[in-house]
C-alpha cells in the first residue's frame, strides 16, 4: 500500500449568493458570509481514504480508514457517536459494520442531516475484465468523495458557525449488495444499504429527527453531472429544488442540470422510510446520463476524481447549509 501526502491550502475567502456565473439571482435574501469551499482539502481526505486501501467491510484497510474519518471529526469539534452492529451480506458472511455520526451545535432543534457511505465495493463487477469481477475497489469517487465532501463541510462549521445544528453520518456497508455475478433474478434490495438501513432502525439518538437531509454519493468523479433522483422526487421533491436553485444561484447549472434521473437503491431510502425526507445528490455521467463509467470498476480510483466537480458540490451544500434558517 503506498501512503500519499498531500499539502492542504485553507482558504479563508468567502463567496456571496452569486459567483459571477452569470446566473440570475433568486429573488430571496441570501446569506453573503457562506464560506468558500476547498476543493483541494476535500481532494485529499479522498486520497487519504483511497490509501488505505480498499474499504471492505471485515477488513483492515476499513478500520483503519474508519479511525481515520472519526478522529478528523474529532479534531474538526464535533461531537463523534459510532454505532457498531453484527449483521450479514447476501450470502450469509457475518460482517460488523461501523456507521460513524459527528454533531456540530447539538442542541439546536433545527437540524440538516448530510450523509455518505464510507466503505467501498468488495467487488468490481461491473469491469470490463472479467478477471477483475471479484476483486475489491478503492471506490475513490463510490463512496470516498462523499465522505471528503463531508469532511470539508465539518472543517468549514468549525470556523464558521451555520444558524442550524449540522449532522454528519458516514454510513456503512452500503455497497454490499448481491453482485451482478450471482444475482439470481429476484429482489435483493434489502442487501444493499446496511449501515442506512440499521441506522433507520436505531437512531444515534433516541428521537433524533432532522428537518431533512441530503446524501452525497459519487460526487467527484471526471465528466459528472447530477439529475433529479427519482426517489428523491417523491419523497422531498421541495429539497430537491432547494439544492439545484442553490446550484443555479453560483453558477453550477452545468453540474446540477434540470432534468429528472432514475430511481436508485441507495442510503437515501432508509432514511426517507424513516421518515426524514432526504435527496440524493448522485452523478450520471454527462455524456450518456447512466452511472459514472467508473462505477464498480477497478477504475474508480483517485486517478478519476475532478476537484471541479467536488468544488461544484462542495460549495452548493455551503450554500444550502449557510442560507438554511
Amino acid at each position: 500500500m503506498r501512503k500519499l501526502i498531500f499539502a492542504i491550502s485553507l482558504l479563508a475567502t468567502v463567496a456571496s449568493c452569486n459567483n459571477g456565473g452569470g446566473n440570475k439571482v433568486e429573488e430571496q435574501e441570501c446569506a453573503t458570509n457562506v464560506p468558500a469551499f476547498c476543493e483541494d482539502s476535500a481532494y485529499s481526505y479522498v486520497a487519504a481514504q483511497c490509501s488505505f486501501g480498499p474499504r471492505t467491510v471485515n477488513s483492515v484497510a476499513h478500520d483503519s480508514c474508519g479511525n481515520y474519518i472519526a478522529s478528523k471529526f474529532r479534531n474538526f469539534g464535533a461531537e463523534v457517536t459510532e454505532q457498531y452492529a453484527d449483521t450479514k451480506l447476501y450470502d450469509g458472511t457475518p460482517i460488523k459494520l461501523r456507521n460513524i455520526i459527528a454533531s456540530y451545535n447539538p442542541d439546536m432543534p433545527v437540524r440538516l442531516l448530510v450523509c455518505a457511505h464510507w466503505d467501498s465495493r468488495p467487488w468490481a463487477d461491473h469491469d470490463e475484465n472479467e478477471a477483475n469481477h471479484r476483486l475489491p475497489i478503492d471506490g475513490a469517487n463510490d463512496g470516498a468523495s462523499g465522505v471528503g465532501v463531508i469532511l470539508e463541510l465539518a472543517r468549514q462549521i468549525q470556523l464558521a458557525t451555520p444558524e442550524v445544528g449540522a449532522d454528519f453520518i458516514c454510513f456503512d456497508a452500503e455497497d454490499c449488495g448481491m453482485p451482478q455475478w450471482a444475482d439470481d433474478g429476484n429482489d435483493h434490495e434489502s442487501t444493499w444499504c446496511l449501515g442506512s438501513q440499521h441506522w433507520a432502525a436505531f437512531r444515534h439518538k433516541e428521537g433524533y429527527m432532522a428537518r431533512y437531509g441530503i446524501l452525497l454519493d459519487m460526487v467527484g468523479g471526471n465528466n459528472s453531472q447530477f439529475r433529479k433522483e427519482g426517489f428523491s422526487m417523491h419523497f422531498a421533491p421541495g429539497i430537491v429544488d432547494k439544492i439545484w436553485a442553490a446550484a443555479r444561484r453560483i453558477g453550477y447549472s452545468n453540474y446540477f442540470v434540470n432534468e429528472t434521473g432514475g430511481y436508485i437503491t441507495d442510503d437515501h431510502l432508509p432514511v426517507n422510510r424513516s421518515g426524514i425526507p432526504c435527496v440524493d445528490v448522485i452523478a450520471s455521467d454527462a455524456e450518456d446520463g447512466g452511472f459514472c463509467r467508473t462505477w464498480h470498476t477497478m477504475d474508480d480510483n483517485i486517478d478519476h476524481i475532478s476537484r471541479q466537480t467536488l468544488k461544484a458540490v462542495g460549495q452548493t451544500m455551503m450554500e444550502v447549509i449557510y442560507n438554511e434558517k
